[in-house]
């Protein structure tokens, strides 16, 4: 499904999926739903996502006291007091509780710094006081469409307290109806159990999120790589890797927590004895558990900073997760930023504002968008080390059309840029004189639906991308191709995670991408969209089904063929000298192999291909035809059948397709799959004689059509018809 951005106008309804028009997720609207409950009277309570166990998703726990069970209820129930929003949003408005759940609240602890991105995920106007009806509504961007989620607000309980997530203050409930209305989309709560920070920022934005190794910038390129991300909009996080299970949690004795999600919300500097210190203000989602090095809360550097300065950063020395840590400290103490940003400028870190606040011109993009899937034996061929199936992974096609315009140059190598932001002239001009003659493009590959119950299952993924020749654009590209041609730009090392990106700089022309897992046989959707500077456009690479399979097929009757059928004649024949499906089952085992012989439905099915008038009976001459059509079918199935299984897989299906004469695209050979090898991975010999048998009179039926809406169709629209009765 072929996805563009565009713009609603005064006349045209704002395009399904934008953020004006949102899915309505399990077909629940908001608007009639809360008039439903205000008529009524009635509470609204969410059937498709019910107060129940299977909600939580998590093992029950089995207290002794009856007191501690787990209950759900409304926020009134629990607070005296309760508000949707206590005055403003904030970053401390959001608290952990019993669900490791961090990666999310830090990425919402980001999106309060950006009030117009709160309000798209947050709608404005929501509150607890009259009317009242105990229903609410959110969005998120879930692979190029915007997902209205509707909950009721029943939150789970124990001893009078939220189980998950909270606000400091206790009465403010906003941010664990977020919360319940994410775990809704995803399947349950145990389902956010551990994850990505990325993750969240893109699903609370739309944007493209990836991750900075600290280690690959100085402290100060860092800051103000950060600097100019937040100034841009961008969602920033960071942690402390750790490599042993046990250590996840350990709180350092700097008082950070390692494995731990930490929202990055501003950066700033202060003047300390003619030194500039580079700042950065995290905070943990728990709510408290603070650093406690320089420039913390407790920090004895902040005594000899004048209180103007103090005030002007919002110094506030108390335990609310948050603090200020300067840049050096972060960079010997954190591993990685992770960031999500808004548009591909966002990605660029030169022109560096004055401080964040400060706006950055932005060039136009614009944005195609793909799904695809993944399909066991058919459509998931693995990365370039297996190259008998790597061709068989979705291709899109790519066209760049036009360079980019001068005025929208940019540069954004990473590490390029000296401490003092100085760069290389002579080489970096060279560089400028290429890239001008160029198309900027970012692309990413998003994989779907990765979490299920309470673990998270991600595949490892990554996309390649080939130039396209003249000759060869709008045809199937094949093995040959992918064996004798390198990529021009590839996302890099195969990763485990949602998504993975590359912004590269190609020559105009045509391209084709190929996403892929690692290893072949790894079923599942993907969503992959490309920014470009210019206009673009992005399809699947669908060709049409073409034959050539009589010059193949017809090999010329061995004398010693003609007498086995002639005796078969003889002996078997009826009066009318012809052959039932019983008898030609007789002469064409005689010659097959005894693992490879046909059963009566096979022999009846080729009988009826032939051109019997209407009769289950075959004639001398069509007896022989048949005959040497089926050895050469066995010949072929020896030859493709690589791991001599007994058995084809769809890989090796379409290869043998093709030697006979016939090129199916991608839908068509898994079609043919789920036909006639009746569910089951791969193939044996007699589904695959029926499958050619049910092919060729599909092509030869399709040729003979005159009806000038059937050839508009198209041939692949034909078989995928006919291939299903």
């Amino acid at each position: 499904m072929w996805r563009s951005q565009c713009m609603a106008t005064d006349n045209v309804p704002p395009p399904l999926g934008s953020i004006e028009n949102p899915v309505k997720f399990k077909d629940q609207d908001f608007r009639t739903l809360l008039e439903e409950c205000l008529k009524s009277g009635e509470l609204f309570s969410d059937p498709t996502f019910p107060a129940e166990q299977k909600s939580i998703g998590l093992p029950e726990q089995d207290p002794k006291d009856p007191e501690k069970d787990m209950k759900w209820q409304r926020p009134k129930e629990i607070s005296d007091n309760a508000v949707f929003v206590e005055g403003t949003t904030g970053t401390t408005d959001i608290c952990q509780g019993q669900l490791g759940n961090c990666w999310l609240l830090a990425a919402l602890s980001c999106l309060t710094m950006h009030p117009k991105l709160f309000a798209k995920v947050v709608p404005p106007g929501q509150n607890m006081s009259k009317p009242y009806a105990g229903i609410y509504h959110f969005r998120f961007w879930q692979y190029g469409e915007w997902v209205e989620v509707v909950v009721d607000d029943r939150l789970p309980v124990r001893e009078g307290r939220l189980l998950f997530s909270y606000s400091r203050t206790r009465n403010e409930f906003w941010s664990a109806l977020v919360e319940k209305a994410y775990a809704k989309l995803i399947g349950s709560y145990g389902s956010l159990k551990g994850g990505n920070i990325s993750e969240g920022m893109e699903d609370f934005t739309g944007g493209i999120a990836y991750s900075v190794d600290i280690t690959s910038r100085t402290p100060r390129v860092l800051w103000r790589s950060l600097t100019v991300a937040l100034s841009r909009g961008s969602l920033l996080s960071c942690f402390i890797q750790v490599y042993a299970y046990q250590d996840i949690g350990k709180v350092t004795g700097d008082g950070l927590i390692k494995g731990h999600a930490y929202a990055i919300t501003d950066t700033d500097k202060v003047t300390n004895a003619s030194d500039d210190i580079l700042l950065l203000k995290l905070r943990n989602p728990w709510g408290f558990v603070e650093y406690n090095g320089p420039w913390s809360d407790k920090g004895k550097e902040w005594d000899s900073i004048e209180k103007a300065e103090k005030e002007r950063i919002e110094l506030k020395k108390r335990e609310d997760g948050e603090f200020w840590i300067n840049a050096e400290d972060f960079c010997r103490l954190f591993d990685i930023v992770e960031l999500c940003s808004l548009r591909p400028d966002s990605l660029d870190e030169t022109k560096t504002p004055v401080s964040p606040s400060a706006p950055v011109p932005q060039a136009t993009w614009t944005i195609s968008e793909h799904e695809g899937l993944w399909v066991t034996g058919s459509s998931a061929g693995g990365s370039r080390k297996y190259n008998r199936t790597f061709w068989k992974n979705p291709q899109f096609q790519l066209v760049l059309r036009e360079e980019d315009l001068k005025e929208e140059e940019d540069d954004d190598d990473e590490g390029e840029n000296d401490e003092d932001g100085e760069v290389e002239t002579a080489a970096m001009t060279e560089k400028q004189k290429k890239r001008a003659k160029q198309c900027t493009v970012l692309v990413e590959l998003l994989q779907k639906d990765c979490r299920q119950s309470n673990k998270v299952n991600f595949r490892y993924i990554a996309f390649h991308i080939y130039k396209v020749p003249a000759e060869l654009q709008d045809v199937c590209l094949t093995r040959n191709f992918f064996m004798k041609n390198r990529p021009v730009g590839r996302s890099g090392k195969y990763k485990a995670q949602r998504g993975v990106w590359r912004k590269l700089h190609l020559d105009p022309g045509n391209f084709i991408i190929v996403a892929s897992t690692y290893r072949p046989n790894q079923p599942g959707e993907f969503f992959i969209r490309i920014f470009s500077k210019t206009g673009n456009t992005l399809g699947t690479q669908d060709f049409t089904c073409s034959s050539g399979y009589l010059p193949v097929m017809a090999t010329p009757v061995s004398p010693e063929d003609q007498r086995r059928v002639q005796r078969t004649f003889e002996e078997d024949a009826g009066p009318d000298d012809k052959l039932n499906a019983k008898e030609l089952m007789k002469l064409l085992n005689s010659v097959l192999e005894k693992d490879y012989h046909l059963p009566l439905e096979t022999c009846r099915q080729l009988i009826f291909a032939e051109n019997t008038k209407g009769q289950s009976r075959l004639s001398h001459t069509q007896a022989e035809s048949l005959l040497s059509s089926v050895r050469n079918l066995q010949s072929l199935f020896f030859e493709f059948d690589e791991d001599s299984s007994g058995t084809m897989s769809p890989y090796e299906l379409s290869a043998a397709l093709e030697a006979a004469g016939m090129q199916c695209d991608g839908k068509v050979v898994q079609l043919l799959t789920e036909r006639f090898a009746s569910g089951e991975l791969h193939m044996p010999f007699n589904s695959f004689v029926s499958c050619f048998t049910r092919l060729r009179k599909l092509f030869a039926l399709y040729d003979s059509e005159t009806s000038e809406a059937v050839k508009g169709r198209g041939i692949n629209a034909w078989l995928l018809q006919f291939l299903t009765l």
